[in-house]
Formats: structure tokens, sequence, C-alpha cells
């Protein structure tokens, strides 16, 4: 198509700008040819109109698709132009935060000025053996292509660091050589290595200084070549130096400094060794102070000193040397100090008290006075006389100055050599150098350094062109593309208008010759030359000393002024031979042979037109030498391959992260970028495979032009799309397109793409609308269902609601007319009920008058009848008074008769006067009484009369009463009726009242039991709530002590996991170690045996010779002298490790001491019971006849004992008997049992037996004999002997003991006495066990029965339900206390049941040692008898699970067993573990012979040939697999029959049988574990090895579906597939895991073990998957994050079937599953940033940030993560506590834990199969 067919609307083109330089802008309407204007939008909405050349008809630039900014190479922009490269670069900067980027064959590094997590080892582990495309731009990526174009095709490489001062050469140069460093030694940096790293920081110190572009800027050009043997591995290095800046020495512009290492001298002027040197701070001194800023922000001087002085020492370079060099450059500050005096216009001088001159002679050992002459003084030499003439201050100063620079000069020369040396290499295959040197530069004064800093860039970059040019060339004729000759910028003109006869320099030392030679003559004689006679060379016009060059990067104007002298670099020779002649022996080394340290001259080409005139009349110039030097340098890079590296720095104020467009194009110019790209864009620069262009646009292509062969469907496509053939060439491997054809190809896509979106788009629509219409009618349908069922259901609502309402009115107009009737009738009734009520009132008052009226009668009649009563009464009572008064006046005038008589009066008168008295007392009673009746009476008249009175008015009053009722009679019926109702009413509300009140009452009282009854619950609730709080509290305590011990277990699981590993890590390099020097001890075998005989055969550790295996395998003192060796050796290979080992030694020293001394301690214990002993059987040889005669009898009962237990072993081991041997538990296993505790008891009293009777015969012995040499040893206490006789009897004892009865019979009562209260404490103790038990007992009875009483008390108060439920746990809880009391009682009676048998055995083996013994004895003794044949019956073998072997065939056993072994035929045909079986057997037969030799001689050879093996096969997974399974089984049968009971409880009672008895290996458990580690540590590996080259293509680069997600072109630096013939998919990777996984398990592996393989399988495949995607930013996209998600669920569902899901895989998986999350989850919101947060939980902050700054849209439909986005991220995650790394380690292997495993299978059924060739093994 047309090239103005793309300038349509909204395209988007580059506008030029002053400011930002170029500003991308959209077309607001289609271009046609003949415009003469473009209608234009900026990105800011301003439209502007950019005017078109009619002539030239030059159009804007046109910008990029989206898709294709921020590529990794920018090659593979479509538009290759200035602002394509520029905004690439801008975005992937300060968008993504990429520093590198590829041009091409070019790395391009913009200085971030940050710390960047990018240089660490784990990033170098990354790109280590990675193709140059396959990962991100990176100065590992570089390093890496080197080295490995070094090794395949054995050419010296070069990296070439180019870049103006603060562009960061010096970091790339230094992070290249640190790659090397890393990636040729095999473990870490072995001494070369760290040499040559530790040139950096010298030359640093020396040669690098502040500037105002850079802190840290290099003043001269180091071209660094660093040397390889033929394994790759670093042997040394050599350094060239370019032009080192002298005049910084004494002279510094403001903002600068000196060289680092003044300042550094000056920050340690205090210590000690440097008091001489009189130093004071760096402003005290002029060579320092003249920039006025001493200080680098967050650099501390001193500290710098000390890292300089280290690596003085890592060097080789003395504390000595190192003293001088500081003297040195403490005489040149002093130097710069001294002050020159001007006397006159041509004359000068310097005080005699100068001290800053009597320091610097006196540091520099000359004489103070000749110094100070030549200083002020020159010499003038002639052909006949010499003159000696001063010179004026300002040649003085000039003079010093130079004197100063050239000291500096010749020091940094000597330090050069010196590193030179020290690094030097005696024999060097390859060299990788690496050039660090200065960039173009242009100031606004700009000298002799610039012009040669220039004139190097201008030959680098003719180096550049040419080669990128070739390579071009290359390109096309490797795909057989016809091309043409590309017109590119050649700058030979240039380099020959400096170098040429007659060029710039040749004119500049012709001028040096000259005697007056003069800057201006010198300048003259440029412009008589070159002005207008070279287009590269021009006059400035105000100026006429100066001159203007041309370069490839821009024309830069140069200053005349200083040319000559810089040139010349000329300095005093008197003040040279001063110094020549000093005292201080380091100083005439810097000037004894000055050519030594100038680099190595050749002769200059034949374009000077010179061959270099009189080298010993003059002496060479600056200009002369730097040629030369820059001639070699190009001879160098020409013999090499060289790598490129372009350094931009990107603003001149050191910020972060931020770009200055015109400086950043400035810089791209200069440094050759652009040019690349122009070179690229003249051609094809876009080239693609064919595969890759069929995957990217098989979009366009229907599925009828998909042809079989790729080519020629690619071309069917392209014929179609792109008309014109120019625009694109077919290669034989790729497609080539001019520039733009991508772009249009893009577009294509992206419209096929748009439109078969907007298909799908509008077929899902169209679906999804149908579908809400089919839902919304069927909606409607339900609606309308609905709704009429409601109407029908409101309806017949309506129907019953008529008909209930008829119903009710029928029944309401019922009761009302009811009711109306009621109402009349009641009021009928109430009317003739009021009628007949009144009627029968009147009836009542009638006879209630009547009444009253009789009642009035009745009255009237009484009171009339009580009158006549009162009357006839009080007559009756006046006639009976006068009848008694008669008679009493009788009776009177009787007495008074007889009174008068004296007797009478007598009588009378006594006491007459107390009667009278008392009469008189009483009459006048009588007339008080008279009196109060009188006044009652008259009282009661008076009453009386009232109450007539009253009764008469009351009667008035009943009378008119009466009268008003008759009057008010008419109104009392009503009245009565109203009191009825009201009565009525009353009534009822009495009732109603009474009602309520019981109401009332039952409420209240149900109430209040309400209340008690909530009072009751709200107790019981509180005391439940206290309950609960008291067990929430205790709860939270228990839960606060949980989660305590759990972090403790956490953390005390994670300490001894990383203490296993650490143990691990170090047990895997000490084995390392230990291979590494038997090799060594090997080849150092080999050639002394090479030198000693020729013809005899060289050891080799693969040696098959069975003779020598066996020797090896035997002997032990050479092991020993052997590991001593290693000891030596490993001292010198590696010390930290060493220093582990021993201490580790150490600890393990000190623990073997200790044991030695116990078993030191119980020897001696037991030397002292044998001496014992001893003397006991000393004193026994001679028996009484009676004590003999007991002990034959004891003897013959323990030969019936020995009988017995035979017959019972035979019965309990005999296969083949008729009755089976009891099983465990049953009635006769436990008759057996008891029958054999009553052997133990009876065997017990018998040896109490026999030593009483020995006692007995030694004390008889000792009688006999007391009075010979062997009784005077005995002393006997014969005091304890009590007489028998009485104190004046004293005899003799011996005469009453002749025959020693007496003292035997005491000895007797003593030893029967002893037993007695041995059975006596015996006794006591058993009674106090039962007591203690019985008080155990009952005290737990006690606290049960408490414990119930609180459970019932409780219980009581729970509801039923919770009664229940209550009861049921308590009922639990007693069942699980008695089961675990039970299993208790059950462990402890199999522990004492094992005990038993264990002593049954040794009591059996101990009975055939005596009965073989015995039979020995008669066999010796016995007379040689004829013997009767007998036949014998043969009966079946039984075998006892053990091997018969001689000492002499373990090496045989071995060889065959281990060495030459196939683990394939033996995993398919043989049990698993055999191997281990037959060894086990074997030593179980070592242990059964009781010969410890031949057991360790076996356990250490097994050790040995399973190592050998390992190490010779180390990389074949079956065989390490084979032998880490069966290494497992050997150390677990080791520990399943060593007889300690926590590896015997799953064993079968045949299995504790067979447990070893003699010897205790336990030791030899660790050392198995140990080989165990070693060789799961090697399977991992080999596996590792087997998988690295499968993981990235398989999980990254697989793409399942080609097209629509197809991958974007890679440019020049294509990915390189790991199996290029073969398409790698996760199924290939699955099955390599299956294979595995059926290897283990066919091995029988255990699972365990099988588990934890697999776990460490997993985490690889995570790690590496992880690393690659945060080093590959064209995998991070939204179709890459699919592709992962289901391989992973593929690996998931690969577990899932192999029942491996909980081995802990998954959890490894997590960092890359959520890495896919990550690229497929929103990135718009902060809503979605914090669910990114909390998703990815096991992805660092680095790798978060990583993984969203590298995410990239395949397809335009994607959007980019915003800088904002990932700011709020950073913000989210800035308080998460986690590691800085931003790579997995991949090396990483998990710390293995070997879980015993106890085998079923039973050894004496173990049959050995005849391929093994162990028919020397004897089964047993």
């Amino acid at each position: 198509m047309a090239a103005f067919e793309l300038y349509s609307k909204n395209a988007h083109v580059w506008l030029p700008d002053a400011a930002e330089v170029w500003k991308s802008a959209e077309l607001l309407k289609d271009y046609t040819p003949g415009d003469l204007t473009l209608s234009l939008q900026l990105e800011d909405g301003t439209v502007v109109e950019h005017s078109v050349d009619p002539e030239t008809k030059n159009l804007p630039p046109l910008r990029n698709p989206k898709i294709l900014v921020g590529e990794n190479d920018l090659t593979t922009l479509s538009y290759l132009h200035e602002p394509a490269v520029l905004h690439n670069l801008k975005v992937r900067f300060i968008d993504s935060k990429l520093i590198y980027t590829y041009c091409g064959i070019v790395l391009v590094a913009i200085n971030p000025y940050e710390s960047l997590p990018i240089y660490e080892a784990d990033i170098i582990n990354a790109y280590s053996g990675q193709n140059m495309g396959d990962m991100d731009p990176h100065i590992f990526a570089v390093a890496e292509e080197a080295y490995k174009q070094m090794a395949r095709d054995q050419r010296n490489q070069s990296i070439i660091v180019s870049g103006e001062s603060g562009a960061g050469k010096t970091v790339s140069a230094k992070y290249a050589m640190r790659y090397f460093a890393t990636v040729s030694s095999s473990s870490e940096e072995t001494n070369v290595e760290k040499r040559v790293l530790a040139s950096n920081p010298i030359m640093e110190a020396f040669g690098n200084a502040k500037t105002t572009r850079n802190d840290n800027s290099s003043r001269f050009g180091k071209y660094i070549e660093i040397g390889f043997n033929k394994d790759l591995c670093i042997v040394g290095a050599n350094m060239r130096t370019y032009l080192l800046e002298k005049s910084r020495v004494v002279f510094q512009a403001h903002g600068e400094r000196n060289y680092h290492i003044f300042y550094q001298l000056c920050a340690s002027s205090h210590l000690s060794e440097f008091k001489a040197f009189k130093l004071g701070c760096a402003d005290d001194y002029c060579c320092t102070n003249q920039g006025q800023s001493p200080v680098i922000d967050g650099v501390d001087d001193a500290k710098e000193m000390r890292n300089t002085r280290r690596a003085f020492s890592l060097l080789g370079i003395g504390e000595s040397d190192q003293v001088e060099i500081y003297q040195i450059l403490s005489a040149i500050l002093h130097l710069s100090n001294v002050d020159i005096k001007d006397q006159s216009s041509d004359t000068c001088s310097i005080l005699p008290d100068n001290a800053h001159l009597m320091v610097f002679c006196e540091l520099m050992g000359v004489p103070c006075e000749e110094m100070a002459h030549w200083l002020c003084h020159r010499k003038l030499q002639t052909i006949s006389e010499t003159f000696v003439k001063s010179v004026p201050k300002e040649n003085a100063v000039h003079g010093r100055d130079a004197l100063a620079k050239h000291i500096y000069f010749r020091l940094f020369g000597w330090i050069v050599n010196s590193i030179n040396n020290a690094l030097a290499f005696t024999v060097r295959h390859s060299f990788i150098g690496v050039l660090d040197i200065y960039g173009f530069e242009t100031f606004d004064v700009n000298s002799f350094e610039q012009f040669c800093i220039n004139y190097a860039n201008e030959k680098l970059q003719q180096q550049f062109n040419l080669h990128v040019f070739k390579l071009e060339q290359e390109e096309y004729m490797k795909e057989e593309i016809p091309w043409t000759l590309i017109d590119f910028c050649d700058n030979k003109p240039c380099i020959n208008l400096i170098e040429a006869k007659l060029g710039i320099l040749d004119l500049l030392d012709e001028e040096c010759r000259m005697p007056k030679g003069s800057d201006d003559t010198w300048a003259q004689k440029l412009y008589n030359t070159h002005l207008k006679q070279n287009a590269y060379f021009d006059k400035p016009r105000l100026s006429n000393e100066a001159f203007i060059i041309h370069h490839f990067a821009d024309k830069v104007e140069y200053q005349c002024v200083g040319f000559l002298e810089k040139n010349k670099d000329t300095v005093n020779e008197e003040q040279i031979n001063v110094l020549k002649k000093s005292k201080f022996d380091f100083l005439p080394k810097l000037f004894e042979d000055e050519e030594k340290i100038k680099a190595p001259t050749s002769k200059i080409s034949s374009n000077t037109g010179r061959h270099g005139k009189s080298q010993k009349e003059h002496k060479k110039t600056v200009g002369l030498q730097f040629r030369q030097s820059l001639y070699l340098l190009m001879d160098t890079l020409n013999a090499t391959s060289p790598h490129y590296v372009r350094c931009i720095k990107p603003n001149d104020h050191k910020a972060p992260f931020t770009l200055d467009p015109m400086r950043a194009v400035q810089q791209l110019r200069a440094c050759g970028v652009l040019e690349t790209i122009r070179i690229s864009a003249a051609g094809f620069p876009s080239r693609w495979t064919y595969q890759e262009f069929f995957g990217r646009y098989r979009v366009l292509m229907k599925q009828k032009d998909v042809l079989p062969d790729r080519k020629q469907t690619c071309r069917n496509l392209l014929e179609k799309l792109i008309k014109d053939q120019q625009k694109y060439q077919f290669g034989k491997n790729k497609i080539f397109f001019r520039a733009g054809q991508v772009a249009y190809l893009e577009k294509l896509r992206s419209d096929r793409l748009r439109s078969a979106c907007v298909a799908i788009q509008k077929t899902i629509r169209c679906w999804l609308a149908r579908k809400k219409y089919l839902r919304m009618r069927e909606s409607a349908i339900t609606i309308q269902k609905h709704v009429r069922a409601q109407q029908a259901r409101s309806y017949v609502k309506f129907l019953r609601q008529t008909k209930a309402a008829i119903v009710i009115q029928r029944n309401v107009r019922m009761w009302s007319k009811k009711r109306h009737f009621l109402l009349q009738r009641s009021a009928a009734v109430s009317i003739q009920r009021v009628w007949r009520g009144c009627l029968a009132r009147k009836h009542y008052f009638k006879l209630l008058y009547e009444q009253k009226a009789v009642v009035i009668q009745r009255m009237v009649r009484g009171w009339l009848a009580r009158q006549r009563f009162r009357r006839a009464m009080e007559a009756i009572v006046l006639l009976q008074s006068c009848v008694r008064r008669i008679r009493a006046k009788k009776e009177l005038k009787k007495l008074k008769v007889e009174a008068r008589t004296v007797e009478h009066f007598k009588n009378l008168n006594i006491g007459m006067e107390n009667k009278i008295m008392q009469l008189q007392h009483k009459i006048n009673e009588h007339h008080k009484e008279n009196r109060e009746l009188t006044e009652r009476l008259s009282v009661l008249e008076k009453t009386r009369t009232n109450e007539r009175e009253k009764q008469c008015r009351e009667i008035e009053n009943l009378r008119s009463s009466e009268q008003e009722a008759r009057a008010k009679a008419g109104t009392v019926p009503s009245l009565l009726e109203q009191l009825s109702f009201l009565q009525e009413e009353l009534e009822n509300t009495r009732r109603e009242k009474e009602h309520q009140e019981e109401q009332t009452k039952i409420h209240k009282e149900q109430t209040q039991q309400r209340i008690h009854e909530l009072i009751m619950k709200n107790r019981l609730l509180n005391g439940n709530l206290e309950e609960l709080n008291e067990e929430f509290s205790i709860q939270a305590q228990q839960l606060a002590e949980i989660k305590t011990n759990l972090e403790n277990t956490k953390q005390l699981e994670k300490d001894l996991t990383e203490e296993r590993s650490r143990y691990q890590s170090l047990l895997s390099e000490h084995l390392q170690l230990e291979e590494r020097h038997k090799d060594l001890k090997e080849e150092m075998n080999v050639t002394i045996i090479s030198t000693q005989s020729s013809h005899q055969r060289t050891d080799s550790i693969y040696s098959s010779n069975s003779s020598e295996f066996s020797q090896i395998l035997s002997s032990t003192e050479d092991e020993d002298s052997a590991i001593q060796a290693e000891d030596e050796v490993e001292t010198k290979v590696d010390l930290p490790i060493l220093l582990k080992l021993q201490k580790r030694v150490k600890e393990l020293e000190g623990e073997n001491r200790s044991l030695w001394k116990k078993l030191d301690k119980k020897e001696e214990a037991q030397q002292e019971k044998a001496k014992e002993v001893e003397m006991q059987t000393t004193f026994g040889r001679t028996e009484l006849d009676v004590e003999k005669l007991k002990r034959q009898e004891l003897e013959s009962e323990n030969k019936k004992l020995k009988q017995n237990l035979n017959e019972l072993r035979k019965s309990l081991t005999s296969e083949n008997s008729d009755l089976a041997p009891p099983a465990a538990g049953s009635l006769p296993y436990k008759i057996l049992l008891e029958q054999l505790n009553s052997s133990n008891e009876e065997l017990e009293l018998r040896k109490e037996e026999v030593l009483l009777l020995r006692s007995h015969m030694v004390r008889q012995e000792a009688l006999k004999h007391r009075d010979s040499v062997l009784g005077e040893s005995v002393k006997l206490d014969l005091s304890e002997i009590h007489s028998l006789q009485d104190s004046d009897r004293s005899t003799n004892i011996h005469t009453l003991n002749e025959d020693g009865e007496l003292w035997l019979a005491y000895e007797g009562l003593k030893e029967t006495n002893r037993l007695l209260e041995t059975q006596l404490q015996e006794q006591e103790c058993l009674h106090s066990e039962k007591h203690r038990k019985l008080t155990e007992d009952m005290n737990k009875l006690r606290a049960e029965k408490e414990h119930q009483q609180k459970l019932l008390a409780m219980s009581l108060l729970l509801p039923e339900d919770a009664r229940i439920d209550a009861s049921l746990k308590h009922e639990i809880t007693r069942l699980t206390t008695e089961n675990l009391e039970r299993m208790e009682q059950q462990q402890k009676q199999d522990k004492t049941i094992r005990k038993l048998k264990k002593q049954l055995r040794l009591y059996m083996k101990k009975v055939e040692d005596l009965e073989a013994n015995a039979s020995q004895t008669v066999s010796s003794s016995g007379t040689s008898m004829p013997v009767r044949p007998v036949h014998i019956a043969r009966k079946e073998k039984e075998f006892q699970g053990m091997l018969e072997f001689k000492e002499d065939d373990t090496g045989h056993l071995l060889k065959n067993l281990v060495v030459d072994l196939k683990p394939r035929g033996v995993a398919v045909s043989f049990t698993p573990g055999l191997p281990a079986f037959i060894i086990f057997m074997c030593l179980r037969y070592a242990d059964n012979v009781n010969d410890d030799r031949r057991l360790s001689t076996l356990l250490n050879s097994t050790i040995g040939s399973i190592k050998g093996v390992i190490k010779r096969k180390g990389n074949d997974f079956e065989v390490v697999s084979f032998w880490l399974a069966n290494t497992c089984r050997l150390m677990h049968c080791l520990k399943q029959y060593s007889g300690d009971e926590a590896f015997m409880v799953h064993n079968t009672a045949k299995q504790n049988e067979q447990c070893l008895t003699n010897f205790e290996l336990t030791e030899y458990h660790q050392l198995f574990g140990d080989l165990a580690i070693q060789i799961y540590r090697q399977i991992i590996k080999s596996m590792e090895n087997i998988l690295l080259p499968l993981i990235v293509p398989c999980m990254l680069e697989h793409e399942a579906e080609q097209g629509v997600l197809g991958s974007k072109p890679t440019g020049l630096r294509k990915r390189s597939p790991s199996f290029p013939d073969e398409a790698l998919t996760v199924e290939v990777l699955l099955q390599r895991l299956s294979f595995f996984h059926t290897t283990m398990s066919q091995h029988g592996m255990d699972s365990d073990i099988i588990k934890q393989v697999v776990k460490q399988q997993f985490y690889i495949i995570s790690a590496v998957t992880l690393n690659n995607l945060l080093l590959r930013k064209d995998m991070c996209s939204w179709g890459k994050g699919l592709q992962i998600r289901y391989n992973v669920w593929q690996l998931d569902e690969w577990l899932g079937e192999r029942e491996l899901s909980d081995c802990g895989a998954k959890e490894t998986l997590e960092p890359l599953i959520q890495a896919a999350q990550l690229l497929q989850i929103k990135k718009n919101t902060e809503a979605d940033a914090k669910a990114i947060c909390s998703m990815c939980s096991s992805l660092t902050t680095a790798q978060i940030v990583k993984i969203l700054t590298l995410y990239t849209p395949v397809i335009e439909f994607e959007e980019r993560v915003s800088n904002t986005f990932i700011t709020t991220i950073k913000n989210l995650l800035k308080d998460r506590a986690e590691s800085s790394n931003l790579m997995m380690d991949a090396k990483k292997i998990f710390s293995v834990t070997f879980q015993f495993t106890p085998s079923s299978v039973a050894l004496e059924t173990i049959q050995i199969p005849a391929s093994l060739n162990l028919g020397f093994l004897i089964r047993v």
C-alpha cells in the first residue's frame, strides 16, 4: 500500500518540539496527496495545522501502534526513527522502570540514579545458561552471550561499554565482571575471581573523581582482559589504561573533586600509620580544595579507604608497599601547597623554611635545598655548553604542577602494573575484554582531553558501523535475500582529518618539535592546511585560536590554548633526576624504566604516511602515545567478537527515573544508537520467522488458506495482503519487512480482531437479547398465569364473601328481630312485673298496716296486763311484809323477854360491841343502799317519764309519718323497683368485684410464681453464666496457652527445619569435598604410579576389578589415613565449611570423650568385679565333700531345668511339629509364660543356694590355708565369734574350733541372717508398694467420689435434657479414662512379656553354650571308643533369616550386589529393597557369630560402595532412586531389628526374635541417614537437570491456541527454543513427572520420601517458572496468565490422580498461581488494588510490583497498568514484613526427613536369585 494511505483519520504522528524534542498528535482528517497542511490535535487538545513542503512532501513520522510500544528490542518497532526510539525508551524507563533495552546488537542502559534489586546472585543464576533473547534485556544477558560465544566458538570476546560521564559505564563494567566471576566458579568465588573483582575499588580510588555530572566519574579509559582456561574458569586478568586525566591532580572546577584517594587519605589521617605524613583535612591543600566540594553525599571516605586497603591486601600488595604509596600521595598533597614567591619578572624563589616543601622532601627522601633550587630554575643545554636559568613564577608554578602530575601518573602506572602482576596468568585459553571508555564529550570549553576522547569515539564508531553493516550483510546472505549497498554514515574522512598525513595530530607533533612552536602558529597551520579543503574542518567566525570538527555525533569547537603543552607533557628533567637519587627506595622504582609502564607500541599504520622518526632524539608525545595505544586497542577489538553497551545519562540533576528528552536524544545520536536504527531501517528492519508470522497473523487467514507448508501459507497471505512485493522479502527461515509494514499488518490484524469481536459481540448480544426476550416472555406468561389465578381466587373470594354476607345479613336480621322481640317481651314482662309488684306491694302494705295494728294492740294489751300484774305483785308484797312484820314483832317481844335475864345478858354481851359496830356498819350500808336505790328509783321514774313522753312523741311522729306514708304510698313501688335494680347492680358489681379479686389473686399468685421461677432461672442462668465465664476464661487461657504453644511449636519446627536444612547442606558440602578430595587423591596416585612404572595400570574409582575392590573395602587403616588426608586437603579447599565442620568435629569429640570416660569407669568397675570373682574362684578350688554333693545335686537339677527349657524352646520354635506354636494371648501361651515365671523363680532360688555354698567353700578353704601364704592375704575377723565358756576359762579359740565347725556355723548363721534380712527388706518394699498403691487407689476413689457428688449436685440443678447430656459426657469421659488406663496396663504387660522373652532367649543361649562346652569337655576327656553308626532321619531345615558369608567374600558380595547391579532388572523382577535385605541378613549373621570386625567391615564397605555408585552414576535417575530406596530400607532394618522398643511396635513375634543381640548399631543409623541425605540431594540434582530444560517451554512458552493471543515479534534477539525439533507441552512435563513417580514406586521407596521428592519437584517448577516470568516482559500478559493457570490445573490433576494432594506440593505452586491471577485480575481502581493485596499473600511486594510493571498487552484491547495504580499497591504493601528478594531461590532444597517405616517381609522367606551370582552366601 502507498505510504500516504497510512495518514488516515485518527492516525498518530510525531511533531518536532523545542522542549520535548517530539510531540504526539492525532490526524483529524485523512491526508490526500497535494494537501499543503495536516489538521492535527495534540494530546492536550490543542488543534494545530502542520504545513507540508510541496517539493519534498516530507510528512511527519508515524507513531507505532500501542501494542508495539515498550518493546524489549527497538528493532521490533514497525516505524524505526528517532521519535519512536525516544518514546519506547521513555515508556520503558519511566512507566515500566526498566533501564535496559536492546537496539539490535546494542544494549542501551539508562542510569536510574537509584539502587535496583536486579543484580543479586539469584538474577545471575537466572540469566546463566539462557539465550540472549529468552530473557528481558540486562547487562547479565550481554555478559552471558559473550561467555557462551567464547565457549561455543572458541573465539575471544569483548564488551564495549561507552557513554558520557555519569551514564553508568563503570557500574555496567563492574557488573559484567562480577557476572563472569560468578558463573565461571563452580560453587563460590575462588581466590582468582575475588582478586579480579578487588581491582575495581583500587582503580576507582585512583582513577575516579567527582565531577559536575557524576559523583564517581572515571577519568581514564581501561580495557580489562579476563582470561579463562579450557574449563572456562577465570585464571587471571590484564588491564590497559588510556589517557588518565592528569590535570585533575592540580586543578578542579567548581563543584568537582580530585581523585578519591586523596580525600580517603585525608579522612584516615588520624590513623597511627599515617601520623608521619603530617596530613590535615582536605580543605587544607590546594589540590583538593579548589572545587569547594570535599564531601560526597552518602559516601564515607574513611570507610572507602578501608575497602581500598583491603583490596590491596587481597591483590598481594603488602602493607609496606601500601604505606609507601600513601607516602607519595601525601607528598603530592604537600607539594601542591608549596608557595613560590615572585622576586622579579623573570625570577622567583621559595623560602627556605617553607614547611610544606620540607615535609615533601622529607617524605620523598630528597634534599630540600636542591629541590627548591630546581623548582625555581631550569637547565638549558646547547651543543657546546649548559646554562642554568631562573624561571618566572608562572613557569615555576607550572613546573611544580607538572611534577605533581608526573609523579601521580607514574604512581598510577605502577599500581596498574602491580595489579596486572597480581592477576597474571601462565596459560590463557581465551579471554573476554571489557572496555570502559569515555563517551563523546562536548563542553563550553573543549581542550586537548576532549579532542583525544572524541578521536577515540570516532574510531570506535567506525568499528561499530562496520560491524553492524557486516552483521546486516551476513543476515541477508544467510537468508539468501538480494540486497543492495546500504548508504550509512562513514566517518572515515573525519578520522583521516585527525590522524592522516598532515592531519591535526601530525601537525601538532610537528609544532611540538619546533623550538619556538606555539598554539597560535599551530592554529594558523591548521587553517592553512584544512580550512575550505576539508568539509569536516571549520573555523569559528570570531576566534583565531579555535577550530571546529564535524564529528559523527555533533560539531565540536576546540580551543587551541594548551594543546602544545599538554601534548608535550614536559617535566623538568633535573627535578626527575633529584627524585631518582632519593633515599626513599620506592620512588626510584617509578622512574627506573619508563618504557615498562607504557603501553606496548606498534608501528603507525601506513595511513599516517610516517614510520616514526628518530624516537631516540625526541620523546613520544601524548598524542602519539594515545594514537598507538588506540591502534592496539582497535586491533584487539577487531580480533574479537564485540558486544556493545551504550550508557545513557537521563538528566543532569541526578533525579531518579526522570528522563530529559533533549539530553537523551543528544546521547543517542552520539553513541550511535540512531545510526544503528537508520542502517536497520534502510533495509528490512522487521524480521519474522515463518512460525512466528503464522502464529501472529493466523487470524487473517481462512481455514482453507492454511496449508501444511507454513512457508507457502505465509507467502499466499502476504501476496494477498501487500500488493507491493518490494515491501517484503522471503528468506530461508524468516520474512523480511520494510519499515511500516508490520504496523500495517498489525492494523489489519486489529481490524480483523475488531470485526471478529463485533461479530462475536453481535452474536452474543443477539443471544443475550433473545435469551432476555425469552426470559421476559416466560416471565410475562408466568405473571399472567399468576394474575389470572389471583383474579380467579379473588372472584371466588368475592362469591364466598357475598354468600357469607347474605348469611350474615340473615343472621343479623334474625338477631335484630329476635332482639326486638326480646326487648318487647322483656318490656311487657317488666310492665307486668312492675304492675304485679305494685299490686303485691299494695296488698303487702295492707297486710303490713293490719299487722302494725295488731302489734299496737298487742303492746297495749301487754302493758295493761303488766300493770295489772304489777299491782297484784305490790299487793302481795305488802301483804307479805305485813305478815312478816307481825311475826317479827312477836319475835322481838320474845327476845326482849329473854334479854332481860342475867345469863342471857352475859351471853349477849360477849361480842356485843363488835356486833353493834357491825350492825351499825350494816345499818349505815343499808342507809346508803337505800339512798342509792331511792336515787335510782327517782332516776328511773324520770327516765320512765321521759320514755313515756318520748313514746308519746314517737306515736305522734308515727301518726304523722303514717299520714305521710299514706301520702307517699304512690311513690313506693318505683322506689322499690329502683332499689331492687340497684341491689341487683350492687350484687352484680359485688360478684364482678369478687371475680376480679379472685382473678387478681390468681394472677398475682401466678405472677409471683412466675417471678419466683424467673428468679430461680435467673439465678441458674447467672450461675451458668458465671460457670461459662469461668469456662470461657479457662478456655481463653487454654487458647492463649495453645496459641503460645502452637507459636512455640511452629517456631521450633521452623528452627528445626532450618537447622536440618543447614545440617543437610553442610553434609552435602562435606560429601562434595570428600569426593573432590578423593578425585584429587586418585589423580595424584595416577600421577605417582605413572611416574614410577609406565606399564602399570592406573587406579580408578570406575575399576571393576573385584580383588582391588575387596582390598579397598577391607583396608580400614587406609581409610583412616585417607580421611586424614581429606581433612588436610579440605583445609585448603573451603575455609568456611571447614570451620563449620571443625566446630562439629569438636562437639563430637567432646561427646566422644565423655562416652569414653563413662566406658572407662564401667570397665574399671567390671575389672574390680572380675578381680573379686577371681579371688573367690581361687578360694573355692578345694571344696568339702558335702558341698560337692550338694553342688552335684544342684547341677543335676539345673540339667533338668535345661532339658525343660530346651523342650519348651523346641515347642515354641518348631515349625513342622504337629501342634503349632501357641499364639500370643492364648491359654497355652499363658501357661507357658507361667511355667517360664516359675522356672525363673526356681532358678533364682538355685542361684542363691549356689552363692551360699560357694561362700561356705571359700571360708572353709580360707581356714585351711590361714597359716599359708595364701592365708595371709585373707583377713578374718575372729573377734566376732563369741566364746561358749566363761570369762575365767579363756582357752585358745583354735582348740575349741579345731575343725572350723564353730566358725562355719557362725558364718552360716550370718549368711542366713543376711538372706532373711534381704527377704524381709523385699517384703517391706512389697508391703510399702502395696500400701502406696492402696493409698493411691483410696485417694483416687475418694476423688472420684467427690467428683461424682459434684456432678450429681450440678446435674440436679440442670434441666432434664442438660442432665442427660452431662451424664453422657461424664460416662464417655469415664470410659475414655478407663480405656487409657487399660491401654497403659496392656503396654506395661507387653513390655514385661518382651522383657521375659528376651531373658528367655538369653537363658536359652547360655544353656546352649554350656551344653556345647560340656560336650566339648566330654569329647576331649573321653577315650576313643568305637561308635555304632546310627541312622538319623533328616528334618526339614528351619531358616533363621541370616546369610552366612566369609570375611573374604565381602568385596565379592558388594561388587555383585552394589557395584555391578542394574536397577532396572531388579526393580521389575525382584522384591523391592532386595539388596538391603540381603546385606542386613549378612549383618545378622555377623552379629550372631559375634564378629565385630566382619560387621564393621561389611557396614563401612557398603557405605563406600553406595557412595561410589552414586558418584559414578549420579546423573542416572533410576540408579539414584534405586539406591535411595535401598539405603532407607537398610536403615529401617537396622532400626526395626535393633531391639529398641520404639521400633518393635509393629514387629511380629518372629521378627522380634530376629533382633540383633550382640552389637549396638545406633551410630550407623546416623551414618546411613547422612548417606540417605546425600543420595536424596543427588536425586534432586539429577531430577533438576532433567526438568530445567522443560519447565519454561512447557509452562510459559507453549500456547495451546495460537493466533488470537499470539506472541509479538522479538526483534533481532530471537528466542531460541530449547527443543526446536519438537513442540513441548505441559503433557511432556507430566510424562516426565510420571516417569519419576513410577520409578520411585517400583523401587519400593517410602511414600513419605516420594511425597517430599514430589514437593521438591513442584517447588522447582514454580520457582523457575516465576523467575522467568519476572524476567520476561513478553510473558506478562492476560493470555499468558490464562495459560499458566491451565498448566497449573493439569499439575493439580496429576497430583490428585496419584493421591499426592496432601504432600505439600500445592502450596509450593501458590506463588505461581497468584502471579497468574495477578495477570488476569482487573488493575484499575483502589478496590482492585486492595483485592490484589489480599490475594497475593505468597508474593513479595517486589514481585507484585515487578509483574504489574512488566504487564504488557498482547492485543490492543488490553490496557497497561498505570503508575498511579502501582503507587497505590506500594502504599498498601509498605507495612508488609517480608523479604526484599525479587527472585525465588530455585536452588533451594527442602530438608528431608526419613520417617521410620517397618517392613512386613519375613527375612527367612527371602530367596536369593541366581542372577545375582551370590552362590557363596549360605542361608542360615
